[in-house]
């Protein structure tokens, strides 16, 4: 990549590395504590600088909300291209929910019978949205994502918790997680308070009889 400067070539050499041995990009804080820097606004600065020369890109809402065009990342849809679809069992905390560790298994399914394709199917623990037929022990047909659109159903890491939930935004500040089921109240998520990262967006539902 030419015109970087050598922090932000040095920047941008730590988010591969992270990404490759974590299949997610680091926190802003992460960056931060790894180059020294003293604060978190240091390293906001300099993603901003290399996404305005093309070097990243930054997801608007999302504390791990950097791609990195082009660069293939070792994860569950990669490892299972070949295996039809990975089933994604109980998460394990900390990592990406497509993490080759959380897979039970895999299944002869064509990712294209679903649109967007899916990259993995997510096991479904509770209740908390049968008001749109997705019960406890189905298996989510998942599109791999950091962005949401209001009103998708989207799987989202909330700190240490993954959760299946309705993507409505308030405002820049403000997200609200909306449940299925009445007897749920929304998941209110306000900037600051705790890390929220997008990891994709429901595409179909399979019930296992």
């Amino acid at each position: 990549m030419k015109n970087l400067t050598a922090r932000q070539s040095e920047v941008l050499a730590y988010i591969r590395e992270y990404m490759s041995e974590e299949g997610m990009p680091p926190t802003r804080a992460e960056i931060a504590k790894q180059l020294g820097f003293k604060s978190a606004n240091a390293s906001e600065d300099h993603l901003k600088a290399l996404a305005r020369k093309g070097a990243i890109e930054l997801v608007p809402g999302a504390s791990r909300g950097i791609k990195i065009p082009n660069l293939p990342v070792a994860d569950a849809s990669e490892e299972a291209a070949n295996d039809g679809l990975a089933i994604i069992g109980k998460v394990a905390a900390g990592s990406p929910v497509a993490a080759i560790e959380n897979i039970e298994k895999h299944v002869n399914l064509d990712p294209s019978l679903f649109y967007p394709p899916a990259d993995y199917l997510l096991r479904v623990e509770g209740d908390s949205m049968i008001n749109i037929g997705v019960h406890d022990g189905d298996l989510l047909a998942v599109n791999k994502t950091s962005s949401a659109n209001q009103g998708e159903v989207v799987v989202v890491r909330i700190d240490e918790e993954v959760t299946v939930k309705r993507w409505n935004r308030v405002n820049a500040d403000h997200i609200q997680l909306i449940a299925e089921n009445d007897d749920y109240a929304p998941i209110e998520l306000r900037a600051g308070e705790v890390e929220v990262n997008v990891e994709g967006k429901m595409v179909g539902v399979i019930r296992q009889c």
